[in-house]
C-alpha cells in the first residue's frame, strides 16, 4: 500500500496491489507529501537507448537489461523495441535476440512485444528516412510470418508503406492476425491511404515524418492521415522533428484519444554525443540533441525520453498534466492492444505506475520511481 497525489483528480490517492493489478484506487485523507502517482509510460516505439541498439542480434542480455532499466528511469513501464529495415538474416537475429530478453530477462517483463518498421517502406528518398534503401522491399507475407516467428509471436505493430502493389493483401493478413498495421514512411495518395484502412490499417507512425521535404500544398499524405479519423497517430515530441505548432495542431484534429506521444529514440538516447550504431547505418547524436545519420543533417530516430517528451507535450499543445499523461498512458495502450492498461489508474488494471514529483512551473515532470506489474 502506499499514497500518493492522483494525476488524474490532484487528490491523494491510497493504492493497494496484488498479484501484478491494482486491487483498490481510493481516496485518502493521509497526505502524499509532493508524491504523485500516474499509470507507468507506454513508448510504442523504441529502436534502442543507452548505447544499445535493438536492432543488433548480438546485443549482449545485460546490456539490453540496463538499456531497459534506463528507460524506465524516464517513466516508462511498457515498451516495444523497434526493429527496422535491414537484411532478412539481420532483421530475424534482432526478433530473435529481443524475444529471448522478453522470455529470460527480469527487465524483459517492460517488453510488451515488438515493433517492426520496414522493409515493406517507401524507397524514395524523404518518405524512406534513414532506412537504408538497398534493403527496401516489396511486401511479401511469408517474410511477415518468418519474422513472427523469430519474434516468438510477440509482433504487436507492423509500419508499412501502403502503396506497394500487394500491400492491401498484406494489412489484411497482418491485421487478421491480431497485429496492428500502421501507416508510415510512405509516398502514399489519399486513395491508397483509404484502401489501407479499409484493409485494416489502424495508426499513423510517428506523423509528420519519413516525409518529402516539399509536398504539394493539398492534398497530400499528411492531411490524408490526418484527417482520416480510423487512425491512431505517434507523435515525436523532441521539437526537433515536429515544431510545436504542428504538434499542437495534431492533437487539436486528433484529440488526446486518437493521438499518442513516442520517443522512437535509438541507440544513443541518455548518452553522450558521438557516433553509434543503428541497424546497418551508423548515426551520429550532436549537441543539439539531433541523433542523424553520420556525416549527413537526415534525421535517424531521435535521442528523446519519455519525461521530457511529455513536458513537451504540455507546453507544445497547451495541455493538462492529465490530458498529457493520457497520451503516454491509455491512448497507446489502447492503440496497440495492450490488454490491462486501458484504464487511468482503475482497479484491475496492470500495476503499472509511475511515481514523480511534478511542478506545473516548468512544466517538469521528476521521475521517482517506476513499477512494472
Amino acid at each position: 500500500m502506499f499514497v500518493a497525489r492522483s494525476a488524474l483528480t490532484g487528490r491523494a490517492v491510497e493504492i493497494q496491489t496484488e498479484a501484478g493489478r491494482l486491487a483498490s484506487v481510493r481516496e485518502t485523507a493521509l497526505d502524499p507529501g509532493e508524491l504523485w502517482v500516474a499509470p507507468g509510460l507506454i513508448d510504442l516505439q523504441v529502436n534502442g537507448f543507452g548505447g544499445v541498439d535493438y536492432n543488433d542480434p548480438e546485443a549482449p542480455g545485460a546490456e539490453i537489461a540496463r538499456s531497459i532499466e534506463e528507460v524506465r528511469s524516464s517513466g516508462v513501464a511498457r515498451l516495444l523495441p523497434t526493429v527496422i529495415t535491414g537484411s532478412q538474416e539481420r532483421m530475424l537475429g534482432a526478433a530473435r535476440n529481443l524475444a529471448r530478453a522478453r522470455r529470460e530477462l527480469r527487465e524483459g517483463a517492460s517488453i510488451a512485444g515488438v515493433h517492426v518498421e520496414g522493409p515493406f517502406l517507401s524507397p524514395e528518398d524523404g518518405p524512406r528516412g534513414a532506412h537504408p534503401r538497398e534493403y527496401v522491399r516489396a511486401p511479401d507475407r511469408e517474410e511477415f510470418l518468418r519474422l513472427q516467428e523469430a519474434a516468438e509471436g510477440n509482433i504487436r505493430i507492423l509500419t508499412l508503406a501502403p502503396e506497394w502493389p500487394g500491400s492491401t493483401g498484406l494489412i489484411e493478413f497482418v491485421a487478421g492476425q491480431g497485429v496492428v498495421v500502421s501507416l508510415g514512411h510512405t509516398a502514399a495518395s489519399a486513395e491508397q491511404i483509404r484502401e489501407a484502412i479499409r484493409a485494416g490499417a489502424t495508426m499513423s507512425t510517428h506523423l509528420g515524418n519519413g516525409c518529402h521535404n516539399l509536398l504539394p500544398r493539398h492534398p497530400n499524405y499528411i492531411w490524408d492521415q490526418l484527417a482520416a479519423d480510423e487512425l491512431t497517430a505517434g507523435l515525436i515530441v523532441d521539437g526537433i522533428h515536429n515544431p510545436p505548432a504542428f504538434v499542437k495542431c495534431v492533437v487539436r484534429a486528433k484529440g488526446i484519444d486518437s493521438a499518442f506521444l513516442v520517443t522512437d529514440a535509438s541507440s544513443p538516447a541518455n548518452c553522450r554525443p558521438g557516433r553509434y550504431r543503428l541497424g546497418e547505418v551508423e548515426v551520429e547524436l550532436t549537441a543539439e540533441n539531433r541523433v542523424q545519420v553520420a556525416g549527413t543533417a537526415r534525421l535517424a530516430g531521435s535521442a528523446l525520453r519519455m519525461d521530457r517528451g511529455l513536458e513537451n507535450l504540455m507546453r507544445f499543445a497547451d495541455l493538462s498534466l492529465a490530458e498529457a499523461l493520457r497520451m503516454a498512458t491509455v491512448t497507446p495502450a489502447r492503440a496497440a492492444g495492450l490488454g490491462g492498461r486501458t484504464g487511468f489508474l482503475e482497479a484491475g488494471d496492470a500495476a503499472d505506475l509511475v511515481l514523480f514529483r511534478f511542478d506545473p512551473e516548468g512544466p517538469r515532470f521528476q521521475v521517482e520511481r517506476t513499477l512494472v506489474a
